[in-house]
């Protein structure tokens, strides 16, 4: 695999990223686009009341330019731009990035109306949920009109199931699972990058294991973005990434997965993505059959929060749990 490609989607992505927070950020407090913490949360989350908010699009700009650029440098190289034989791999690469940015308007709008126009719950959840199914519907009909039009799921280690016309059903079920998955783990200083990032790293450790270097630009630039981000978004915050920023990390962590032809992975290389989410899932169920919570407040990281941990252990201890997440998932591609 060339590895320069590579390279220079992890250095672009890192240093856009980064230096557009010394711009973005000041900029988003000039108009002032500032949080609003919730009476839902902890109570002392009520100090971060204020924090600019949309900061995502820092790192927005960052990977996308890193990988149109460094995808376009290989791809003009190695003649896959013009190659029949590639047209799946190319159109996996730009339909994936246009999924995660049409995530990331949807959340872009939904904090646009939360901040500005001053409606704290920005969108209905039902009008979220239609977006999102649009979305993921055209990304799984684009590549199927681009010739994948397979409906085996892998299972590495285990073997291959055919979910015939299932297939897509559960696919666009997965895809908006994951993204709002995402989405509920931005809850806590630096929680949503650092475990995204311990994710890109292990779907780049994979892709490099298969040879899909679409798949390994993608991730690489995903993980250097979310660096980027981290001078600005480590504890105490200077800016929130927003649900502009966690909606689209959730729809590249996905054209990643889909990238690989391996989308049952993102079940454990995002295993904490699927504990924030089931905790919430849990938490309602509990309180709405019985009255009684299961957790003192879900989001889970709000449990341990509630009991006592700082959002630095949260995110330490959150990043492990990815990180052995992921050294599953590579071990079962490794061996199979």
């Amino acid at each position: 695999m060339n590895s320069l490609p590579v390279i220079m989607a992890a250095v672009i992505a890192f240093a856009v990223t980064a230096v557009l927070g010394f711009w973005l950020i000041p900029f988003l407090k000039k108009l002032k686009y500032g949080q609003t913490i919730l009476d839902i949360g902890p109570v002392w989350h009520k100090d971060k009341q204020g924090t600019p908010t949309m900061g995502g699009i820092m790192f927005i700009i960052g990977m996308v330019l890193a990988i149109l650029i460094s995808y376009l440098l290989l791809a003009s190289q190695a003649g896959m731009l013009s190659d029949p034989a590639h047209n799946l791999t190319n159109v996996k690469l730009v339909a994936g990035l246009l999924m995660a940015l049409a995530y990331g308007l949807i959340g872009f709008i939904d904090d646009y109306i939360k901040v500005v126009k001053k409606r704290n719950l920005g969108l209905t959840a039902t009008q979220k949920l239609i977006f999102q199914f649009l979305t993921a519907g055209a990304y799984l009909l684009s590549i199927y009109l681009a010739g994948d039009k397979s409906t085996v799921v892998v299972f590495p280690l285990i073997g291959q199931l055919d979910f015939g016309f299932f297939y897509y059903p559960l696919m666009l079920l997965l895809i908006v699972f994951i993204v709002n998955a995402v989405n509920l783990t931005d809850g806590v200083d630096g929680l949503a990058t650092s475990v995204t990032f311990v994710s890109a790293i292990g779907f780049m450790i994979i892709a490099t294991l298969l040879g899909f270097v679409n798949a390994s630009i993608m991730s690489t630039a995903l993980a250097a973005g979310c660096v980027g981000f981290l001078v600005w978004n480590f504890h105490p915050a200077k800016v929130f990434m927003g649900d502009t920023g966690s909606l689209f990390l959730g729809g590249m962590l996905v054209a990643v997965a889909f990238a690989l032809g391996l989308p049952v992975l993102l079940l454990p290389v995002g295993i904490i993505y699927i504990v924030e989410a089931l905790s919430v899932v849990l938490q309602v169920i509990s309180f709405k059959t019985t009255g009684k919570r299961i957790f003192k407040m879900s989001p889970i990281h709000h449990h341990f929060e509630m009991g006592g941990w700082s959002e630095v252990k949260i995110v330490g201890v959150f990043s492990l749990v990815q990180l052995i997440g992921c050294g599953i998932a590579i071990a079962c591609v490794y061996f199979m």
